[in-house]
């Protein structure tokens, strides 16, 4: 079975009557737009072994493995909560980008290389771009053979890859913000690996990482726990907070253990249940203490002024 045969098998999951319009001009016209060039042709133009290494290990390694390290880090570092936050909001903007890869499908930069202007169609088998001198280089056949039997060979718009790299980016910050320009820089990495490697052009990288962006920003305001600046792990949190409001409201911000988040803590987690129930100090413990001193003293007071 031929390359281009595999490719239309695999698209056969869409009916032909539904498939929509595979847009050439579209992307090419929006860069020029609005960057009056193609940056992904301009950044490839000067090729060599050490740009494609550099190119091809956040674009081919970190893109695949960078969302384990991330919850990983999150795990142990994040407030207990936030590795359930992030995975929703990573599944929610993958199912969003793969929405509207699938309604509105356009070509990538290697397409026009390739085929220029000319009508696409979905029996045209995908391309491993710049990722084919990765093979060549090291030998290997791995990006050649998965991306040109690709399920989805026109999901340009929006980058996924710059969507996943952006929203680890900024949970990342939100648990370690004195880092946050460390991991802004990673996700321009990889946008500059992605132009180069020719798989997407510089509207499809804004696109997913403002994507990432939105959703991050909604689970951020309604869902993810505040860390705490005295806290190091999630072994150290006796109370988490939720949202971005800061005035106490402990209907909607403060949260024990006792609550959602036994599903994914692990047996500290009840322990510490009942060490904050058992007389650890929270807002409202300080709070009565507070205005039970202030009354004490007013009686005392009173009775001062009666003798």
């Amino acid at each position: 079975m031929s390359r281009a045969q595999d490719a239309n098998r695999i698209s056969r999951f869409i009916p032909t009557e539904i498939r929509p319009h595979i847009w050439v001009r579209v992307l090419p016209a929006l860069e020029n737009i609005i960057y009056g060039a193609n940056l992904s042709n301009i950044l490839s133009a000067n090729k060599n072994a050490f740009l494609d290494i550099l190119a091809w290990f956040p674009y081919g390694i970190l893109h695949f493995s960078g969302p384990i390290i991330t919850s990983t880090v999150l795990f142990i570092f994040g407030a207990p909560g936030t590795i359930s936050v992030f995975s929703h909001s990573f599944g929610y903007m993958n199912l969003i980008g793969v929405t509207i890869q699938l309604i509105f499908p356009c070509a990538p930069p290697w397409y026009q290389n390739l085929h220029g202007f000319s009508p696409a169609n979905y029996s045209m088998p995908g391309s491993p771009a710049g990722l084919a001198r990765i093979d060549h280089l090291l030998g290997i056949n791995v990006y050649s053979s998965s991306f040109t039997a690709a399920p989805l060979v026109f999901g340009a718009m929006p980058s996924l890859h710059s969507g996943i790299a952006t929203i680890e980016a900024l949970f990342l910050s939100q648990v370690f913000p004195r880092a946050r320009w460390f991991f802004y820089a990673y996700t321009a990495w990889m946008w500059w690996a992605t132009l180069y490697l020719q798989h997407h052009y510089a509207v499809d990288l804004v696109a997913g990482s403002l994507l990432a962006a939105a959703v991050f920003y909604v689970a951020k305001i309604n869902f993810l726990p505040r860390c705490q600046a005295d806290k190091e792990s999630r072994w150290d949190y006796d109370f988490v907070e939720i949202g971005n409001s800061y005035s106490y409201d402990p209907t909607y911000t403060l949260h024990d253990f006792d609550g959602d988040y036994h599903s994914e803590d692990d047996e500290w987690t009840s322990a510490s249940s009942s060490s904050v129930s058992s007389g650890c100090r929270t807002p409202v413990d300080d709070a009565a203490r507070f205005w039970e001193s202030a009354n004490e003293s007013s009686a005392a007071m009173e009775a001062t002024d009666r003798v």
